[in-house]
């Protein structure tokens, strides 16, 4: 079993910033790729950052320069600092975390945290 508990999101005027958080818990062997997706209202769900477990990034470019993904290995856990926010940036943020355990390697996803940005 693995669960994934995210934090961090809010509600934020235009410029201001705010911190993702993921922690993963469970039955966890090894954690491979961590990644940051978001949603907004009526839209598909579009990746917005990722990192290895190498610690190499991608960044989708419409936040390239204003959001940093980074991990922590020995707490599971994977941040999005999101930095010069923008009403675009209004989503449900979820993180996926592809996970090695006793039965394998999954894919598992947050439950989504809620950023809006005020103009």
């Amino acid at each position: 079993q693995v669960q994934l508990v995210e934090s961090g999101g809010g509600l934020v005027q235009a410029g201001g910033s705010l911190r993702l958080s993921c922690a993963a818990s469970g039955s966890i062997f090894r954690i491979n790729a961590m990644a940051w997706y978001r949603q907004a209202p009526g839209k598909q769900r579009n990746l917005v950052a990722t990192i290895l477990s190498g610690g190499s990034t991608n960044y989708a470019d419409s936040v390239k320069g204003r959001f940093t993904i980074s991990r922590d290995n020995a707490k599971n856990t994977v941040y999005l600092q999101m930095n010069s926010l923008k009403p675009a940036d209004t989503a449900v943020y979820y993180c996926n975390i592809n996970i090695h355990g006793p039965i394998g390697s999954y894919e598992y996803w947050g439950q989504g945290t809620q950023v809006a940005v005020s103009s």
